[in-house]
């Protein structure tokens, strides 16, 4: 338990259950729709599913993540057809 209060005294924090498993749903729904925008000739499908993809590399925070997240499936369901 000392090396987790080490960590912590040094700004590092293990991710929460409600990241780790928004990082999992976002990384698959991007890959869905990066796959979908590749077989379509999609290009803004593409790229959006590449953006949820790798957005959560950059967020920590997991509302933050969860709001990101929402918005970029609401454009990759906007442009799935």
């Amino acid at each position: 338990m000392n090396e987790l209060q080490e960590l912590e005294s040094l700004g590092r924090v293990l991710p929460t259950p409600t990241h780790i498993a928004g990082v999992l749903l976002f990384g698959l729904l991007g890959y869905a729709a990066f796959r979908r925008g590749r077989k379509a000739s999609n290009q803004a499908l593409t790229w959006s599913g590449v953006a949820l993809m790798l957005y959560p590399y950059l967020i920590s925070g997991s509302a933050m993540l969860w709001a990101v997240g929402v918005a970029l499936c609401g454009l990759a369901y906007a442009n799935w057809n």
